[in-house]
């Protein structure tokens, strides 16, 4: 259980972050459902966790922004004095062959998937610090591990968040915070149901499985990483792809 922890999901209105939320709180964590802009959905979230008893709060920000990022991390601290749990989520992608690819392109998505990242972790860095203690789950994919045609920027994005958590990893460890990453598959989302049934077949013709993943899958994941059973586990990239990357 994680009771009185507090937990910070960046991208959780919707997909992944919105499982990884109501999975924490389902624990008693205080959850802080982080959103850009899709309000409707985030307060969605907000009420399916509250209906269950636990507590959940709404902080709008722009991961992407390192002022935005700053101003939550404020607010969440003034309202708990503490942050226990920090889930990096948020992500978007912006697909298309690597010569078609334009620089904005580009750069939106590292901004997003991974400096987002580095803003979060370097603000929750300090008050971690202070407490000695603190887990951080990056979200990366296993496009990050293996590469994937038409997806050379996110690929190179979820391939930093494992570089950033093995640093963070290892300069964090004496203080008694953990970072690990969590390396999706093929999971539905709302992104992968816009998908033809015919990639979609091919994808699961590469899955051991045979199935493509539920949000919930790596929401179960998060949880044992951000609990007491993982204390001893740092630097960790741990797939969730139905045994894709064997």
């Amino acid at each position: 259980m994680l009771v009185e922890r507090v937990a910070l999901v960046t991208g959780a209105s919707r997909g992944i972050g919105r499982a990884i939320a109501i999975a924490l709180a389902r624990q008693n964590a205080k959850v802080i459902i982080n959103y850009k802009g899709n309000k409707e959905a985030a307060i969605e979230v907000q009420e399916l966790i509250r209906q269950s008893g636990a507590e959940a709060q709404l902080v709008q920000a722009d991961v992407s922004s390192s002022e935005q990022v700053q101003e939550m991390m404020e607010k969440i601290l003034k309202e708990y004095g503490r942050l226990d749990i920090l889930v990096n989520n948020a992500g978007i992608n912006r697909d298309t062959l690597l010569m078609r690819m334009k620089e904005e392109d580009w750069a939106q998505v590292m901004q997003t998937n991974l400096t987002s990242a580095f803003y979060c972790l370097k603000a929750a860095v300090r008050p971690m610090m202070k407490q000695r203690s603190g887990k951080i789950i990056n979200i990366s994919s296993v496009v990050g591990l293996h590469g994937n045609v038409g997806q050379a920027n996110y690929a190179a994005a979820k391939a930093g968040i494992i570089g950033l958590t093995k640093s963070a990893a290892k300069e964090l460890a004496p203080r008694g915070i953990m970072v690990n990453a969590v390396a999706p598959g093929f999971i539905i989302t709302d992104m992968t149901k816009q998908l033809p049934s015919e990639i979609q077949d091919k994808i699961i013709s590469g899955i051991p499985l045979g199935y493509l993943g539920k949000p919930e899958d790596v929401a179960n994941l998060v949880v044992f990483l951000a609990g007491p059973g993982a204390d001893y586990i740092t630097g960790q990239v741990i797939s969730v792809d139905g045994g894709m990357s064997i």
